[in-house]
């Protein structure tokens, strides 16, 4: 009997004849994020991959927590791999819900059988009530209860047999890698965030574009977006995050351009910059976490006039989301307690009291031409800081 860990993937499932490309791309995302924990050996075997470490001590609850986060696993287990013979199950079940009983103080289970090898001499439903009847004859203190048991008693009969008692959720969606890449512009609120792990989980690779407004915004400013970045890589694996210093554009659009505009054109050039940045690193669309009629540069009329100056696709998974639905996946995802500190973004400098919500784009641009925005904008980009957060290391 050999511990190992079982990593279950749905979606992949449908992909038809590419399904082995997304198979070897989970597979090698499952190394990289797991390599530092020492040496194991990988296989696949009927739409289930098995990490079998080649090492004693090995932190399987660590490699848990690290798998919950890779993005085209639905879910991980640790088990136990045993003969598929229903001696060597009873023995082997025994064994765990003995240990799990006294360590934890069960004293209810039922058993959930499948099997994948139908050569084995018994049906689901038989193993199931014969273990069942094994375990309750043999372990102390213990009961059915098939509604709302303590435990479950997990069993798959396939080439080998893999016995467990705990399903860990991942998060779903498609492996990283597996559908180009994309720059998020990344504020330090709850939003942005948000939006680039839901795309980051539909397998994009994700870069980020910060905008600075130092000394109007501090260091702190700062860090708290590098660490949102941090915490974004622990589910993308690496994150560049370019760090666009936008005092000098803000300023002049304050003392050029029409107060109520101001919003709308900052707006513009951040998409502007973005979209720059994006194609030196091969980025083939933007995301915002942009949510219809949240704020003034959200309204229909505000994205369609900032829409139009760029080319690349814009994706906003947010853009039907209510604000709580939008906190409670911050909240899930790791990233709300960073977004909530009390340390102001660029977008917060300079904001007018009255901003126009129906901006036309004629006028915007006939501001726009009254300031210096090109050699600002080239110089920014010029200026840009890129640092680079990888959880692998």
């Amino acid at each position: 009997m050999k511990k190992v860990i079982l990593v279950r993937y749905g979606e992949i499932l449908l992909k038809g004849l590419n399904r082995p490309l997304f198979e070897n791309k989970l597979i090698s995302n499952i190394k990289k994020v797991i390599h530092k924990l020492g040496k194991v050996r990988i296989k696949k075997s009927q739409a289930r991959i098995y990490i079998e470490p080649e090492e004693d001590n090995y932190d399987f609850s660590e490699a848990l927590s690290i798998l919950s986060k890779v993005f085209g696993i639905v879910s991980v287990s640790a088990v136990w791999e045993i003969e598929s013979d229903f001696e060597v199950i009873k023995k082997s079940a025994l064994e765990m819900v003995t240990e799990l009983v006294e360590r934890k103080g069960y004293s209810t289970f039922k058993v959930e059988t499948k099997r994948g090898n139908k050569r084995f001499h018994m049906d689901s439903p038989e193993i199931s009530r014969e273990l069942g009847a094994h375990l309750l004859t043999n372990v102390p203190n213990i009961s059915v209860d098939v509604n709302n048991p303590s435990f479950i008693v997990y069993v798959e009969v396939r080439e080998y047999t893999y016995i467990y008692s705990e399903i860990i959720p991942s998060v779903c969606g498609m492996p990283i890698g597996t559908n180009g890449k994309a720059m998020l512009l990344l504020s330090g609120g709850i939003d942005s965030p948000v939006a680039g792990w839901m795309i980051g989980k539909r397998g994009v690779e994700i870069e980020a574009v910060h905008f600075y407004s130092y000394p109007y915004t501090s260091e702190r400013a700062k860090d708290k977006v590098i660490e949102l970045a941090k915490i974004l890589s622990e589910y993308c694996y690496r994150i560049n995050l370019h760090i666009v210093p936008f005092t000098q554009i803000q300023l002049e659009i304050n003392e050029k351009c029409p107060a109520d505009q101001m919003t709308i054109i900052m707006r513009r050039v951040m998409m502007e910059i973005a979209e720059k940045i994006a194609n030196k690193t091969g980025s083939l669309a933007l995301i915002t976490g942009e949510s219809v009629g949240q704020v003034a540069s959200q309204t229909i009329q505000s994205l369609a006039v900032t829409n139009e100056v760029v080319t690349l696709p814009v994706f906003r998974p947010l853009i039907g989301m209510d604000k709580n639905e939008v906190i409670d996946l911050a909240r899930k995802i790791g990233t709300y307690e960073t977004s909530i500190l009390p340390y102001e973004d660029c977008c917060t400098v300079f904001v007018a009291k009255h901003p126009n919500t129906k901006p036309q784009l004629n006028r915007i641009k006939l501001s726009e031409s009254k300031a210096n925005l090109p050699e600002l904008i080239d110089k920014a980009i010029e200026d840009t800081e890129v640092l680079t957060l990888n959880s692998l290391m």
